[in-house]
Order: C-alpha cells, then sequence, then structure tokens
C-alpha cells in the first residue's frame, strides 16, 4: 500500500499515458459516443463464458448483469428515477395469498429479447424449473429450497406455489446488487446441457447487445440496441451513451491517471489518496459528494464479528468492554482518512436508513443506559460525526458545516472510549488483569486475532489495524491477522476469532431488513467446522432475535409494522452487542464529466453510481454526451 499512497499523493502525476490507454479502453469507437466504466474484477479468465446461471470463471460485471440481463423487480439503494422500487419485467408488485404460500407475478407485455422474441412466463417458468432440477447452477438450490411449483396460466401471469410461507419469497427476484436473472427459453432449450453451455453470443433482455470483448478479459463492449424501446429501461427514454465499456481499469495509480487523462469515465473504487489526487488535480471529476467525504456509503455495514462459537465472545459484557475500547475517530481517520460515514447500530446509515432508523434513535440512543457491574453509563456521544467533520477540515476543503449535511456525511454519534467501563465489564465477566496484560476467566493471556484481508481491502485492513491498537493499548494481546486470497473461505468456515467483515446488507431505499436479517435466525447457524450459509457470519443465536424474525416473516414486505420491528432489532443489537457497527462501506466511485454529464450524485440520487450494482444500468438512461 506504502507504494501506492507515495504515487498517488505525488502531485501533479505523470499523464504521458494518454492516448495509448485511451485506445486500449475505447477499443477504437468514438470516444464521445463511448463510456468507459472500471470492471472491479479485472481481468476475466474465460472472458468467453456468459451464462451467468452456472459458476466457470466468468464475468458477471462485464456489463452482462448491468447491461444485458433482467429481472423482475429492482431495489435501488438511493431514491430511484421514480421511487427506489422499480417493476421491471412484472407489471406491478408481488401479489401474494393470505398466508404467504403462493406469490403472483403480473409480467410487462412487449419486452422483448435482442433477437425479438417476446418475453413471457414461459422464460421465467423456464428459469426456475432448469435451475431447480440442476442445482449446481446458480440459484438452483434457493429456488429448490422454497418452490413447489410454478404454474403459467397466460403469457403474463406466473403463479408460484412455495414450500413453506415466506412473504420475501420476491426478494429473490428482486435486484438491489443482483437477483436472478431471466434465462431465454427459446436459447437454452436447445442446448443437450445448460451447464456447459457458454451463452456466447449472449441474448440480451437489456437495452444493450454484446458488441466486443477482448479474448484476453480486459474489456467487455455493449452497444445500444436499436429497439431499446422493447426492453424495460425504455420506459425512462433513450440511454444515453451508445457504446459502453467495461475494461480492467489496473491497479490504484493507473486508474488515477487514466482518469485524469480522461481516459476512465468511472473508477469503481480508489484508496482516499487516490480520491484526494483526483479532486485536487481534475476539475471535470467528481463522487457522489461534490466535496469531502467524496464517497457513496454503501447499504452494507462493515463491523467488528466475533465469532460466537468462541467462549471468549460468547458474554455481552466481553463484547461490550471492546467496543469501548475503540476510539470511532481514530478508526475514521486511519481507514478513510476521516471520509467516513459512521453508525452505532446495526444498520447501514444509507439510502433512507437515516431517516427511517438512524435519526428517530437518537433520543433512545442518548438515554441508553449500560450497566458495567459497578455502575450505570450512558455511553453514546451523538457529536463524534461533527467531531470527525471538525477534525479533518483543516486540511481539506469543502467539508460540511451545515449541522444536517454534517450528519448525512459523517453519520451521527457512536460511543464514547472508556477504558474504565471497558474494565469494570471484563470483571463482572470474571477477566482480570495482571501487571499489564488482561487474563480470561480461566487464567489465560486474553488475546484477539482479528482478521483481516490485507492490501486486497485496504481501508478494512487499516480500521482492523487501529482497532487492535486500540485494544493493545489496554492491555489486550490483539493484533491482526492478514488472510488474503482466503478470508471468504475462512469467514465462512468459522476458522477467526474476530474479523473486520460484514453480515449487514440491506436494500437501502426500503426499510424492510429481512434482505439480511431473516438469514440470522438460529435455525440457519451452522455447527462448529461446518460452512455458514449468507449472512450470519458470526454464527450469532438470540431467542428474542428468532422471535422478532418470525414476526417479521408474518407480515408483508409494505406492511408499517417493517419500520418498528427494525427499530426493535435495532435496539435488541444494542443491548447485546452481537457485532461492533463500525461505518457504511464508502466506495469511492469518481466520474469524469469530459464525456458524459449526469452522473448521480448525493445531490441528485436517482441512481447507484457504483458501476458493479445490477440497479447502475438506471444511470444510462440520465447520461447525456457533453455538447462541443
Amino acid at each position: 500500500m506504502e507504494i501506492h499512497r507515495r504515487t498517488l499523493l505525488a502531485a501533479p502525476l505523470a499523464l504521458a499515458a494518454g492516448p495509448a490507454v485511451s485506445q486500449g479502453f475505447a477499443g477504437g469507437l468514438p470516444r464521445h459516443e463511448t463510456l468507459i466504466l472500471e470492471n472491479p474484477e479485472g481481468t476475466i479468465r474465460n472472458a468467453g463464458w456468459f451464462n451467468i446461471w452456472t459458476v466457470n470463471a466468468g464475468g458477471q460485471y462485464t456489463g452482462l448483469h448491468q447491461l444485458a440481463l433482467d429481472t423482475l423487480w429492482y431495489m435501488d439503494p438511493e431514491q430511484g428515477l421514480d421511487g427506489p422500487w422499480d417493476n421491471s419485467l412484472a407489471a406491478e408488485k408481488p401479489q401474494y395469498n393470505s398466508d404467504f404460500t403462493e406469490m403472483t407475478v403480473k409480467l410487462r407485455p412487449g419486452i422483448h429479447w435482442s433477437d425479438g422474441v417476446e418475453f413471457t412466463s414461459a422464460d421465467l417458468a423456464y428459469t426456475v424449473d432448469t435451475q431447480m432440477k440442476n442445482l449446481a447452477m446458480r440459484w438452483g438450490a434457493l429456488l429448490a429450497l422454497n418452490v413447489d411449483s410454478i404454474q403459467t396460466p397466460d403469457p403474463y401471469t406466473a403463479v408460484f406455489r412455495l414450500k413453506r410461507p415466506n412473504s420475501r419469497f420476491h426478494s429473490l427476484f428482486t435486484v438491489r446488487f443482483n437477483g436472478i436473472w431471466m434465462m431465454p427459453k427459446h436459447v437454452f432449450e436447445k442446448q443437450p446441457d445448460p451447464l456447459r453451455f457458454d451463452f456466447n453470443k449472449p441474448v440480451s433482455l437489456g437495452a444493450y447487445v454484446l458488441h466486443s470483448y477482448d479474448p484476453d478479459g480486459k474489456r467487455f463492449t455493449w452497444e445500444r440496441r436499436e429497439d431499446w424501446q422493447r426492453t424495460t429501461l425504455g420506459r425512462f427514454g433513450q440511454p444515453g451513451p451508445r457504446y459502453v465499456s467495461y475494461v480492467d481499469a489496473g491497479p490504484p495509480d493507473k486508474r488515477v491517471i487514466s482518469q485524469l487523462n480522461h481516459d476512465l469515465d468511472v473508477i469503481h473504487d480508489v484508496a482516499p489518496e487516490g480520491m484526494f489526487t483526483i479532486a485536487r488535480q481534475s476539475k471535470s471529476s467528481h463522487g457522489w459528494f461534490p466535496q469531502f467525504p467524496y464517497a457513496h456509503p454503501d447499504p452494507t455495514l462493515p463491523a467488528v464479528l466475533f465469532n460466537h462459537q468462541n467462549p471468549l465472545f460468547q458474554d455481552r459484557r466481553v463484547r461490550w468492554a471492546l467496543a469501548l475500547l475503540i476510539d470511532i475517530k481514530a478508526v475514521a481517520m486511519a481507514s478513510y482518512r476521516g471520509a467516513a460515514t459512521i453508525s452505532a447500530i446495526g444498520i447501514p446509515p444509507t439510502g433512507n436508513h437515516p431517516r427511517d432508523y438512524h435519526e428517530p434513535m437518537q433520543e433512545w440512543l442518548t438515554a441508553f443506559e449500560l450497566d458495567t457491574g459497578k455502575r450505570k453509563i450512558k455511553p453514546y456521544d451523538p457529536t463524534i460525526g461533527k467531531q470527525i467533520a471538525d477534525l479533518v477540515r483543516p486540511t481539506n476543503e469543502g467539508v460540511p458545516t451545515d449541522p444536517e449535511q454534517i450528519t448525512k456525511a459523517f453519520g451521527h454519534g457512536w460511543w464514547k472510549p472508556n477504558p474504565q467501563a471497558a474494565q469494570e465489564l471484563l470483571e463482572a465477566a470474571g477477566f482480570r488483569k495482571q501487571g499489564n496484560s488482561w487474563r480470561t476467566p480461566d487464567g489465560k493471556p486474553f488475546t484477539i486475532r482479528l482478521m483481516v484481508e490485507g492490501e486486497a481491502r485496504p481501508v478494512m485492513t487499516r480500521a482492523g489495524t487501529m482497532i487492535t491498537q486500540n485494544w493493545r493499548q489496554f492491555g489486550i494481546d490483539s493484533r491482526t491477522e492478514v488472510a488474503q486470497g482466503n478470508i471468504i473461505d475462512r469467514r465462512n468456515a468459522g476458522d477467526f476469532e474476530a474479523i473486520v467483515f460484514w453480515s449487514v446488507e440491506t436494500y437501502g431505499g426500503h426499510p424492510d431488513l429481512a434482505y439480511f436479517l431473516d438469514s440470522w435466525h438460529s435455525q440457519f447457524v451452522a455447527p462448529p467446522g461446518k460452512p455458514q450459509p449468507p449472512r450470519n457470519y458470526q454464527r450469532w443465536s438470540n431467542p428474542e432475535l428468532d422471535a422478532l424474525i418470525e414476526r417479521i416473516r408474518g407480515i408483508g414486505f409494505e406492511d408499517p409494522q417493517t419500520v418498528d420491528l427494525g427499530r426493535e432489532y435495532a435496539r435488541l443489537a444494542v443491548r447485546e452487542m452481537p457485532t461492533i457497527p463500525l461505518m457504511a462501506y464508502n466506495v469511492f466511485t469518481t466520474m469524469d464529466e469530459t464525456y458524459w454529464t449526469g452522473f448521480p450524485t448525493a445531490e441528485n440520487p436517482y441512481a447507484n453510481p457504483v458501476p458493479n450494482w445490477g440497479n447502475s444500468r438506471y444511470m444510462m438512461v440520465r447520461l447525456k454526451p457533453r455538447q462541443g
């Protein structure tokens, strides 16, 4: 990281690589008609594999799931073009029967595949049945777990009969990041084995078709369909770019140079130092926020996840003690150089969640009392977001001063560092301090290995390093353990003591939390040594949580109780501290307006700008070529 940091902080950066890079990224197409975005997958090993329903080293974020595929519904993490919820291939929202064992889908007529065949309920039924018969396909197991049968009484109606009540079954076909994409029945049914079919050239249901791709997997270019009006995106107008290229933009310093040369319109993400370099040197580039902190807060919540099957972390007093030893201001500065959006509750501070959760809960958080065993304290400080803004303001231009804008950019409050209260909690839990070191109740040294991903995710790694430093200063033998390349496998296997990762992912644009919360039910907790299914990677079991989840399962997606039950979960998570929430996953998506204008921003939050998200497709209809 230090090499990249020194390179990115050098000013000015060398711009000599421009023309050659531009030619490579644009693929010889007219630059003023071509939108160029970074694909964070990098180089695709099996570039010619477009069968996204089968895992075979092909790319997903090459434009395939953003531009060529479609499904029933989309949920934008921001405000959306016409509200966060979009009926895409479906003509209306899902219709459930009274006990949520049946879901009826009404399809939008007049939508066509790029080869001219109309999309109908036959494609939807084929998508479901084929994957249920082939459990190795990407969504086969999920569909087989839920679906008893699907019937198609007419070309625009499908009726799912479910194996058990499920008021959130539609979420499988609702794009937050992705969803169950529709398969073209008339193409796949001709193949002897859907698992071996490469789907090259892909027949598109979206507003773009594949134009060309680099056999080495570094560039994928899509061209706007002539009949774009016959796609679901066509309801919002003609997509602006004629061509869209997703490219392997190289390491962080190369991405920055490419955008400064106007050869890369959208950087997916870059380290904070790279963003600050672009902000200093480019008048045409901007992030989600026009000035500091720049980054887009994704509806994902990085946190310290404890392995609850480790006896060390099964006492909430221990978890709370560790939380009260963290200086979140120091963590924000170390990780994001201050450009962090903090959250004390187990819900990311993004989209509509501040309105539904963070703001209404400020009074409760401020009044919340924690019993240390010797006294009761009020650990919450509602001003910490403002304190972070004050820390970065002297050295960064454009840091907001308006209280509402500060909260929007930096979050509300967090827990005040309180080593004395942490000591009281640990002592109440049977821990003892000998000299400068802490001992567990059985007399062993209190050690914590906090797993991080290393250079592959430097922001989270720096957060973990600061947290272990906070704990070590208190006398806990703590250090980070780098698991670069296998962190996902070890997370899933429960092969960690604590880890900086996330087990909370939400829609952002909708208050329903079942997207992640249902998976936290104890019925899904794997035995020690067995793989944990998403997303309860901390393997926390709690009867009160189970009862809450079961109440959520019994109400509809749009039921007004959704918010009340979501707040009940947030209060429970504060009391129990199963994980230590840190901040939103802020992504430094950087957009250059030399060739294209109209990108989504915090002032105009009509879509998620992060280019590998499936719902980033909505950007295309708002992007316009810069005149002149």
